[in-house]
């Protein structure tokens, strides 16, 4: 494995997408699908494509069974460009998403990735701790690798997503994290979190706001806010790891912050126009 300038470890998944007019309400009742189609899913294969399509060398590392779901994944990842370091797992993870066109979504997971039990394989660390910078996804696989990358002094970015300030589940992740990033949906005040990670030691942090843009905090307490690209929206699958990607890309060949999330607005609203992670996939599993 050669050394990424990029390391990212987290979710590749087979997913099938089904938008409807609206959401299912809990009761028993029959709706009518406006369309659906299957693809490629996960946070980390939707920021790998986006550096394969920036130019930034990239590594992915993600498990997938020996499966038909799996092979899918395999194909369409390395058809589309991306370096994938891939683990072995008993099953491939598969999710079944529910959509509307505003972008309001239920994840029922089909399938999840087996535990690994084993030591990280060498050439895994090789790679991360060669980085310049390491992305740990939320994953299980991805906390093993945590203590690893603070061992090696891996400046280490994550993304929390939805995360509602409590889950016992992220907070090992930004513990250590030298960027973060997250999006508003349960928080009651973005920049007061954001605030929180900066004083707890994030060179910054930064919360997507939908169709608002993007507002972020830097290491000197300031607030730097960007308005979204006004685009005609396929789908949002894919869209907050467009912009980290976006971001980081830019940081990468030194933006200032500011340039950098706009840059990431950019990289987000390319991916707003396909039904895919990244346009990358159009010419793999149709348009």
């Amino acid at each position: 494995m050669s050394s990424p300038r990029v390391f990212i470890a987290g979710p590749a998944s087979w997913n099938q997408l089904v938008v409807l007019d609206r959401l299912p309400d809990p009761v028993p009742h029959m709706q009518f699908a406006e369309d659906t189609w299957e693809t490629v899913g996960g946070t980390s294969a939707g920021k790998a494509l986006s550096f394969a399509d920036a130019g930034v060398e990239a590594m992915l590392y993600a498990l997938v069974g020996d499966d038909a779901a799996g092979r899918r994944v395999q194909q369409a990842m390395s058809a589309a460009g991306v370096s994938v370091r891939w683990g072995t797992s008993a099953q491939t993870e598969r999710h079944l998403n529910l959509m509307t066109r505003a972008g309001e979504r239920v994840s029922l997971y089909l399938a999840s990735p087996s535990e690994q039990n084993g030591d990280v394989p060498q050439d895994v660390r090789v790679a991360l701790g060669s980085a310049e910078v390491v992305v740990l996804d939320l994953a299980s696989e991805s906390s093993r690798l945590l203590p690893i990358a603070a061992e090696a002094g891996a400046r280490v970015w994550v993304d929390v997503h939805d995360y509602d300030g409590v889950n016992e589940f992220h907070r090992p992740f930004l513990a250590g994290a030298d960027a973060v990033f997250c999006n508003d949906d349960k928080l009651d005040d973005p920049v007061a979190f954001l605030r929180s990670r900066v004083d707890g030691g994030a060179s910054f942090a930064v919360c997507t706001l939908g169709a608002d843009g993007a507002v972020a905090v830097d290491a000197d307490g300031a607030v730097i806010e960007v308005p979204a690209i006004p685009v005609e929206v396929v789908d949002t699958n894919g869209a907050g790891d467009a912009f980290f990607a976006g971001v980081l890309s830019a940081r990468l060949g030194g933006a200032s912050l500011a340039a950098a999330l706009e840059s990431g607005t950019r990289s987000a609203s390319v991916v707003l126009g396909s039904k895919h992670l990244h346009p990358l996939l159009d010419a793999v599993l149709g348009a």
